[in-house]
């Protein structure tokens, strides 16, 4: 829908149409109020569909749910008042006539004179014929002829004069104050095509109730014609009734006919003499009495007539005849030329009189009407370019607001993950190195765990479980003392960091409740070491072993591994693959010397072994070689004290003594093993901090998302609202402008033509 309605934009199309209507107006002046009811019914035909538009365009926007109000229902009530107004008003307007009453006393010749006007006989004159109801002339379009009584929608048709008399004369319902329409095809009559109505009337003499027909007929009237006898002078009665009329009526525009005119020509030594006596007195009505003309203007409106030969000779004209033929009076042209003048006179008064009276008070009403529209559509334009502003300032700052938060959202993600990087590399040490002292420290949680210990399969299994679980317990409970305080600590202090350099990027509402929603779990590290299954390989040897034996011996200088090999014969070694576990980044490498010289021991140790044990001899030059040495004697005391502490070491060999060397053996076994999984241990922790802050900050992000989510729903929103408040300025282009211009140019080309 658009308000900008199509308009002429060609000036020689004006000027083409302008000089067309004019010269109508110039041919009859008549044409002048046809002109005008043209031209004021299409101005409010363009009033009536901008008030009709321009109300839906008010209703859809007030009901609109995307804008915010710039209209309000008064105004929407308004409009659509001013719809029904104008609407009524065009009806009015469309039925528009001008309309002329003839007035005078009985038998002066009234309907003679509409006779004559339409050159036609159309209502009943002459002898026998007196107008017993008013008779309203006016034109149909149809091409028979018919007349209305009033309150009846019969049509009566009539093809002449005699039967429309007879058809009034009929009715015997018909007094005095009633009206029959008498519809006469505009085809025969070229007055009655210019919406001209004539109203004939009975004579005033014949009733007292003037007030009821200057009600009921004349307040619409538009000029008033009395008609007069010229053989007598204006009677008190005439005045009576006029001086009625001017009471109703401002300044009423009367003409005076002083009909049967053509009777001075019987007596011309006195016709001027009659002449001037009549001007006189009709002029002093006017003027003097009635005060509706001034002296100058009277003469313009009193003439002298004759209608019966002006009647005649218009009807011999129409059937061929010359004008001034059959029985007339002398001074005929005259006559006629006075009649003519009165009618060119009327025409002019009764046009530019009835543009006034009929459409001043209109055209004053539409300005009235299209300024109140043009103050409520300026109203509107105004309100919605406010709307617009602020939109576009709303939409600016949202965006500006998002663009903040995209470049400190890349600020803070990456001091977000350099704390992240720090912090877990941090913990990473904090737990690696309080694993590597809970192993110096194995040996103190091992002595600490205390079951029946009995050297059986079944229960060395039930123990191991118990100790792998103390183990466990133990190594977790120590490393959370020694690790969980601070690495928790620092984990939220840098979770408050983080919600702190995120709360300026969400809105004021979100920030006071950013702890509800991203509420902190309670974190606790997670030391998995899983002991049984890292030591599930463990094989005790708590079999009896005397401390000076040969296996002890070897055992105590070379250790346990070397021992093995050196016992087992260097030879006969497999090598075996490389253990599964990683080895500790943490433990030195063995250096190459150390295991040149081992290899070496081992070597001698072994030729020595072997050498021996190859035969007896050997043992018995030995024997021989120590007897000669030290004698028998300290041989047998050694023998003996050897003896004496085998003894001692088998009788101390108890369960307790196997459970302690049974948690020596474990308490070596397992430390070796946990070295292996020192750097694991300590970059599970650092990734369950990792964890931990990176869902903290998931989260936190999350919300700037939805933030930034809602800015771009309120930037669209924004974007859509400025695109339909640009659809509503353009449709809001008032026309009420061009709508008073049309009017002013109405009024200053036909209701001031003549000042």
């Amino acid at each position: 829908m658009s308000l900008v309605f199509p308009r002429p934009n060609s000036n020689s199309i004006h000027s083409k149409k302008d000089k067309r209507l004019m010269a109508e107006v110039n041919a009859s002046p008549l044409k002048h109020f046809v002109t005008a009811k043209k031209k004021i019914n299409g101005i409010f035909e363009q009033l009536g569909a901008y008030i009709k538009e321009s109300s839906s365009f008010l209703e859809e926007t007030y009901k609109s749910d995307e804008l915010d109000p710039v209209t309000t229902e008064e105004q929407v009530l308004v409009v659509r008042g001013y719809l029904a107004k104008v609407a009524g008003i065009g009806e009015v307007l469309a039925r528009r006539h001008m309309k002329v009453v003839f007035f005078g006393r009985t038998s002066n010749g009234k309907s003679s004179v509409i006779n004559a006007m339409l050159c036609d006989k159309v209502l009943p004159s002459g002898i026998g014929h007196t107008t017993n109801c008013f008779l309203r002339v006016e034109g149909t379009d149809g091409n028979e002829s018919f007349l209305l009584t009033e309150g009846s929608k019969e049509r009566k048709s009539i093809k002449t004069v005699n039967q429309l008399a007879h058809a009034l004369h009929q009715d015997e319902n018909l007094d005095a104050g009633s009206l029959v329409c008498v519809m006469w095809p505009k085809a025969k009559c070229a007055l009655l095509r210019d919406d001209l109505v004539l109203l004939d009337s009975p004579g005033i003499d014949v009733t007292t109730e003037l007030d009821s027909w200057i009600d009921k007929f004349c307040l619409d009237a538009d000029v008033f014609v009395l008609v007069a006898n010229s053989e007598s002078t204006l009677m008190q009665t005439e005045k009576f009734f006029f001086h009625k009329v001017n009471e109703r009526l401002s300044s009423p525009n009367i003409f005076i006919l002083n009909n049967r005119w053509d009777a001075s020509a019987s007596e011309p030594e006195y016709m001027e003499e009659v002449r001037r006596q009549h001007m006189d007195r009709c002029s002093s009505f006017l003027v003097e009495e009635l005060g509706v003309v001034d002296r100058a203007q009277a003469s313009d409106r009193i003439f002298f007539v004759s209608a019966k030969e002006v009647l005649q000779a218009r009807i011999q004209k129409a059937q061929g005849m010359p004008e001034a033929g059959g029985a007339l009076a002398e001074g005929f042209q005259a006559r006629m030329f006075e009649f003519q003048n009165f009618e060119r006179r009327f025409e002019e008064c009764i046009s530019q009189s009835a543009v006034k009276t009929k459409f001043e008070q209109h055209t004053v009403r539409a300005k009235q009407i299209s300024e109140a529209l043009r103050l409520i559509m300026d109203s509107v334009h105004v309100a919605t370019q406010e709307q617009r502003i602020h939109c576009m300032e709303t939409r600016e700052d949202r965006q500006d607001r998002m663009e903040f938060i995209d470049k400190q959202l890349d600020l803070l993600s990456m001091d977000c993950k350099v704390k992240i990087k720090n912090i877990t590399e941090e913990v990473e040490r904090q737990v690696s190195n309080a694993m590597a002292e809970e192993i110096r420290r194995l040996f103190v949680l091992v002595d600490e765990f205390h079951m029946d210990f009995h050297p059986s399969p079944v229960v060395l299994k039930v123990y191991k479980n118990e100790l792998h679980r103390h183990i466990e317990e133990g190594l977790g409970r120590n490393m959370s003392e020694r690790c969980s305080a601070g690495i928790t600590s620092a984990l939220q202090t840098t979770q408050t960091e983080m919600n702190e350099g995120m709360k300026p990027l969400l809105p004021a509402l979100v920030r006071d409740q950013v702890d509800q929603l991203v509420p902190r779990q309670c974190f606790s590290l997670s030391y998995d070491l899983a002991c049984d299954k890292l030591c599930s390989d463990f094989q005790e040897d708590i079999g009896f072993h005397f401390s000076l034996g040969w296996t002890m011996l070897v055992n105590r200088f070379l250790g346990p591994k070397n021992t093995r090999r050196a016992l087992m014969g260097y030879s006969d070694q497999v090598p075996r693959p490389l253990a599964l576990t990683p080895v500790s980044t943490s433990m030195p490498p063995f250096p190459q010397g150390s295991m040149t010289q081992e290899e070496l021991m081992v070597s001698m140790v072994t030729g020595l072994a072997s050498l021996t044990s190859r035969t007896s001899m050997g043992i018995i030059v030995v024997g021989g070689v120590i007897w000669k040495a030290v004698g028998w004697r300290l041989i047998a005391l050694s023998v003996g004290m050897y003896g004496l502490m085998y003894v001692y070491e088998r009788l101390t060999w108890t369960t307790k003594a196997k459970e302690r060397a049974f948690k020596r053996q474990f308490v070596d076994y397992a430390s070796e093993k946990l070295q292996l999984i020192v750097s694991y241990t300590g970059s599970n922790c650092s990734h369950q901090v990792q964890q931990e802050l990176a869902g903290s900050f998931a989260q936190l992000c999350q919300q700037v998302d939805v933030t930034r989510q809602n800015l771009e729903e309120e930037i669209s929103t924004m974007t859509n609202k400025i695109e339909l408040l640009d659809t509503l300025q353009s449709k809001a282009k008032n026309k009420a402008g061009w709508l008073d211009s049309e009017l002013n140019m109405f009024t200053q080309q036909y209701l001031h033509q003549g000042r």
